[in-house]
C-alpha cells in the first residue's frame, strides 16, 4: 500500500512549534521536515569566524547577525532553512522570535553531503527572497569564497575570492582578508 505524502503533511505552525522543543534541527519544505546532520570542526569554525567578523562590523548599525540556529523563512514557497550565517537589517524581522523573513545576506559553509543542494535547489529557494542581495558559499577545507550578488537587473553575478584576496560583501559594506575567515582552520591545501 502506498501512503500519499499529504497524510504526513505538517503545517508551518506545527513545524515551528515542534522545532522549539526538538533536540534535532529540521528544515521544512512544503509540509515535509528533514533532519539536519552535524557539522565538522572546520565548518563550525568558519561559520563562527565569519559571524564574529560580521557582528563586529555591524555593531550599532541596526543589522543583526545570526548563526546556525535561526531559521530563514521563504513564505512564498513554504520553506524554512537554517543558514550557517544570516544577516537581516529589516526592522520587520524583529517581530519574529524563531525565524527571519527579510535577510539581505545568507552564507552557507559547504560540506560534501550538502554542496550540490546548497548550490542548486537551496539557492533556487533563497532567490525567492526579495530582500536577499547576496548568497555566499564558503569551502571549509580550502580558501574559496563564492559570493553571488544580485545586480540591478535582478541577475545573480558571481564574485569569487581565493587565497591572499580581500573578500567584499557589498550587501553589508564589509571587507576582510580571506585568511580571517579561515583563522584556526586546518586547510587541506
Amino acid at each position: 500500500m502506498v501512503i500519499s505524502q499529504s497524510e504526513y503533511y505538517i503545517s508551518p505552525e506545527e513545524y515551528l512549534e515542534g522545532e522549539k522543543f526538538s533536540e534535532i534541527k529540521h528544515e521544512y519544505i512544503d509540509g515535509q521536515v528533514y533532519a539536519m546532520a552535524g557539522a565538522s570542526d572546520a565548518h563550525v569554525t568558519v561559520s563562527m569566524n565569519v559571524s564574529m567578523l560580521l557582528r563586529n562590523h555591524l555593531r550599532g548599525s541596526g543589522c543583526r547577525v545570526y548563526m546556525l540556529d535561526m531559521k530563514a523563512q521563504i513564505d512564498v514557497i513554504n520553506r524554512y532553512f537554517y543558514p550557517d550565517v544570516m544577516v537581516t537589517c529589516d526592522t520587520r524581522d524583529r517581530e519574529s522570535e524563531y525565524f527571519k523573513s527579510y535577510p539581505s545576506l545568507i552564507i552557507e559553509v559547504l560540506s560534501e553531503s550538502t554542496e550540490g543542494y546548497d548550490r542548486g535547489k537551496k539557492f533556487a529557494s533563497y532567490r525567492h527572497l526579495e530582500s536577499l542581495q547576496e548568497y555566499v558559499l564558503i569551502s571549509p577545507d580550502q580558501m574559496s569564497v563564492e559570493c553571488f550578488r544580485r545586480n540591478e537587473q535582478g541577475q545573480w553575478v558571481l564574485y569569487a575570492y581565493e587565497k591572499d584576496q580581500e573578500v567584499h560583501l557589498a550587501s553589508v559594506d564589509f571587507r576582510c582578508a580571506i585568511a580571517a575567515i579561515y583563522e584556526d582552520v586546518l586547510l587541506l591545501s
